[in-house]
């Protein structure tokens, strides 16, 4: 794999392994974090031996924030026309499903990472928040928009407004987590909850997450012409003749991602 300054890569079978590395800055992200993020997601999302991608950080952060360093003295027009974040788009736009396994704190685009992931798997010290409000800003990766659609308006205008951090036991009860673990245990259970993932059929994987997806920009009635559509199309794979042959036969499916 390309070499990277900011994040480091691994693979453990069908799985893709990203961790953000910038321990002096607590995982803050800049340009080059974001944008060797977006590259090595893509890489994994092209190789059809990934399954599953897990982002983490560190024991003390996932990722802390922005980088205010690298904007501060930036003009609107500056920030309009070269934002050092612009490939986090481009990473919540991978077809692969995505774990976030956070643990320390993940605060303002970090938060924000966390939300662009499918999954977002908790250790018991994880700390939650969109504290731009305390910098005279926004959220500016999609705090305002996410948030609200995982916890609701008015426990997210909370967060948003007041710039408080909520630890992971109220974060799971507002229902921004998908699971708590212990610290210890994180990486094993998002190693566990990846693996179960990757071993899936692949196109039936992007279909689910597309399906899924598709409920956060849709309409009701409209989500559910999009899921029938694609229900119906996955029957011309022969995954789904050999899954529910298996089914039918007690076995375990035999995937080929075709």
């Amino acid at each position: 794999m390309s070499d990277y300054s900011t994040i480091l890569l691994s693979t453990r079978g069908r799985v893709g392994w990203i961790t953000l590395n910038r321990p002096e800055a607590l995982n803050a992200l800049n340009s080059t974090l974001v944008e060797e993020l977006a590259a090595a997601a893509a890489a994994f999302d092209a190789d059809e031996e990934i399954g599953c991608i897990v982002v983490t950080g560190s024991e003390r952060a996932f990722a802390a924030g922005a980088d205010i360093k690298q904007m501060e003295d930036r003009s609107a027009v500056e920030m309009s026309l070269r934002n050092p974040f612009v490939g986090l788009e481009a990473f919540s736009r991978v077809r692969t499903p995505v774990i976030a396994a956070v643990a320390g704190y993940a605060l303002g685009g970090g938060c924000e990472l966390a939300m662009a992931c499918d999954i977002i798997l908790a250790a018991d010290t994880a700390r939650f928040g969109q504290p731009e409000i305390t910098l005279g800003v926004i959220p500016g990766l999609g705090g305002t928009q996410r948030l609200p659609r995982a916890i609701g308006y008015y426990k997210a205008a909370e967060l948003v407004l007041t710039g408080r951090m909520m630890d992971a036991a109220e974060a799971e009860r507002a229902g921004l987590v998908s699971r708590v673990v212990p610290a210890a245990d994180l990486f094993a259970e998002a190693e566990a909850m990846a693996e179960q993932i990757a071993a899936k059929s692949l196109p039936v994987l992007y279909a689910a997450k597309e399906s899924l997806r598709a409920s956060l920009e849709t309409g009701a009635a409209e989500g559910l012409r999009f899921e029938k559509q694609v229900f119906t199309s996955l029957f011309a794979l022969d995954d789904q003749k050999e899954g529910m042959a298996a089914f039918r036969e007690k076995r375990a499916p035999r995937f080929t991602n075709r």
